[in-house]
């Protein structure tokens, strides 16, 4: 069973603000719709609720939601922006976005997000459209690869783990190493040693899958075209799982609520222009929040959890 992450947390966050509740509202991760049922609960009978997923087995789930407030969206939460538009929303009261893989995507082998479970090389968020990882990493240069690997696996051993995929993927038929299984071989191969409990292959499978997604252009973006369409007490919350991703969500929100104190980072950090930042004035409510000691006990996977919140003054 998908459990949540900071379900109450957020939600609460969410409605906390001043923002009419009778407005439009998002779930920019609808996953298995733990946080859009929620929302529901709490939301008038006239409100609107648009929720968005690139995941086919989560558009399918959400067919269970029945009830006239609800809408589901299978697209990116980058293109947020023109969806709602070719719905007539101008404006929305409240965002909220759990980012990264989702459990169900992990603990499915046949999507291949995770080398805990021998299947298919896959790693597309969205199965319908693409390229697999598999075919990536048939074509990807060592240059390339050593990049992503280091940059959105955070990996000291990159070089040494893209040399190893490369030469070991013309072993196998078309280049393509096939399974989740042989390339995290390859890698425990090339990396002899690793921090304790850590599998050698983890910040690589994550690095491959960011890649793959492009999940941080994808925030980036999608930070930038909801903080424009909030209307006044708007709020806008957003779960981070590890550091690149948190970090693009920090600076993107102290960006926000202090716009001359972070103009450095802003133009010299920022992966959103100045030029393209909304003038609005934003407030940061309270301080991040991570998952208590109760939660952590049902949902061990919620241990890297951040939530930040940030409402439109």
């Amino acid at each position: 069973m998908h459990i949540p992450v900071l379900l109450n947390e957020s939600i609460a966050a969410l409605a906390g603000g001043e923002a009419q509740p009778n407005g439009v509202f998002i779930d920019g991760t609808f996953g298995r719709g733990g946080h859009s049922r929620a929302l529901l609960s709490r939301l008038p009978a006239d409100a609107k609720l648009i929720a968005f997923d690139r995941d086919p087995a989560a558009i399918e789930a959400a067919r269970e939601i029945n009830d006239a407030r609800f809408e589901i969206v299978h697209a990116p939460f980058s293109t947020l922006g023109n969806e709602l538009a070719a719905r007539g929303v101008e404006r929305i009261h409240g965002a909220l976005f759990d980012l990264g893989v989702s459990s169900p995507q992990l603990d499915v082998a046949e999507r291949g997000f995770s080398f805990m479970r021998n299947g298919p090389l896959d790693m597309r968020m969205d199965t319908t459209r693409g390229e697999t990882a598999s075919q990536w990493l048939a074509r990807v240069d060592e240059s390339t690869l050593s990049g992503a690997i280091k940059d959105y696996g955070e990996d000291r051993f990159a070089r040494g783990i893209a040399r190893a995929i490369v030469a070991a993927r013309s072993a196998w038929p078309d280049n393509e190493i096939s399974t989740t299984a042989e390339l995290a071989e390859i890698v425990s191969q090339a990396v002899r040693t690793r921090e304790r409990g850590q599998h050698p292959a983890t910040r690589t499978f994550q690095a491959i899958r960011i890649a793959l997604n492009r999940e941080l252009d994808e925030i980036a973006v999608m930070l930038q075209s909801t903080t424009s369409l909030m209307v006044p007490h708007a709020r806008l919350a957003v779960i981070s799982f590890h550091s690149l991703e948190d970090r693009i969500v920090k600076r993107c929100f102290q960006a926000l609520a202090d716009p001359e104190g972070a103009m450095d980072i802003i133009l010299k950090k920022m992966p959103i222009p100045a030029s393209q930042l909304p003038v609005a004035q934003f407030a940061l409510v309270g301080k991040s929040a991570t998952a208590s000691e109760a939660e952590l006990v049902l949902n061990p996977r919620a241990r890297s959890a951040r939530l930040r919140v940030l409402e439109k003054l």
